[in-house]
């Protein structure tokens, strides 16, 4: 469903699994660059489960950069994570700043990083990184905050917030993130890794009080919960470097989440399904309890 929009252009669509080395390989015969998304993204599902976490992120990730090495492919760009960092209370992290994940999900990407890193001082693979801020946008799956909060509401539910809401992210609309894993495949230099960030920052309580406002919803329609164990309190990056390549983000906070509000009301057809599905279901009905 996701992909229909693109069924009329110059797009071959492989379902397979990235962790099957002979379906990877296939994949990539002949080609002259990979971006590597593929990914188990959602922090909560890791820290229920982080089996499967380990698996694509860090398996996929080895048989993606065998398969590209082996085939000769050009540049490899793999899309990292600003969570591989940890959390920082004051400052921005840098690209040369520790790595020091503290939850399954952002280990399983800081070792598919270091893979990567890896491939590229071993054998030259000539990969790139991107560690990106929180994105949200159109057909984001709804159990990342953004999408669950405005389906919640579109639904006549409350929206769950952890703790009290005091933990602060910088936000990026998805089409920005896009934008810069292009520059970085273009312009970036061989090896490097490249923060992608926006500078704009919201606790989650802020950005609860956004959506509400902008839906025209009462604040009685959050709903405490308990907090993720281990919760990062802040994520934030000097994207510094990835500017010199030329850019920036183009969509301010405000109307990126007036665009993903209208995206996600017109397009019910898209998520509800999903929302109703029994492995949904029964992931919201555990986390949330």
């Amino acid at each position: 469903d996701t992909l229909k929009a693109l069924h009329s252009r110059q797009v071959k669509f492989i379902k397979g699994n990235v962790c099957d080395a002979k379906a990877v390989a296939a994949a990539i015969k002949g080609q002259d660059a990979v971006f590597h998304f593929a990914a188990e993204s959602h922090v909560d599902r890791s820290i229920l489960n982080s089996q499967a976490f380990l698996t694509t992120n860090i398996l996929g990730t080895q048989v993606l950069l065998e398969a590209a090495r082996a085939a000769g492919t050009g540049r490899f760009v793999y899309v990292s994570t600003d969570e591989v960092y940890g959390s920082v209370a004051k400052g921005f992290f840098t690209e040369s700043s520790a790595i020091a994940p503290n939850s399954p999900y952002a280990a399983s990407k800081a070792s598919g990083d270091l893979l990567a890193r890896a491939y590229w001082r071993t054998y030259k693979l000539p990969v790139l990184t991107t560690r990106c801020c929180n994105n949200f946008g159109p057909y984001q799956f709804p159990e990342k905050v953004v999408p669950l909060f405005v389906t919640n509401l579109i639904e006549g539910k409350k929206i769950p917030l952890y703790g009290k809401g005091a933990n602060v992210r910088e936000w990026i609309y998805v089409e920005d993130h896009c934008r810069a894993i292009d520059a970085v495949y273009r312009k970036g230099e061989l090896g490097e890794a490249y923060n992608v960030g926006t500078d704009f920052e919201l606790n989650n309580l802020e950005l609860a009080h956004r959506i509400l406002d902008l839906m025209g919803k009462p604040k009685s329609s959050i709903e405490y919960v308990a907090d993720r164990p281990g919760h990062d309190l802040r994520y934030a990056l000097d994207s510094s470097k990835i500017k010199k390549l030329g850019w920036k983000a183009q969509y301010d906070f405000e109307r990126a989440i007036r665009l993903t509000i209208d995206w996600y009301s017109e397009n019910l057809r898209w998520w509800v399904k999903l929302k109703k599905g029994k492995t949904y279901r029964a992931y919201i009905k555990k986390q949330y309890k």
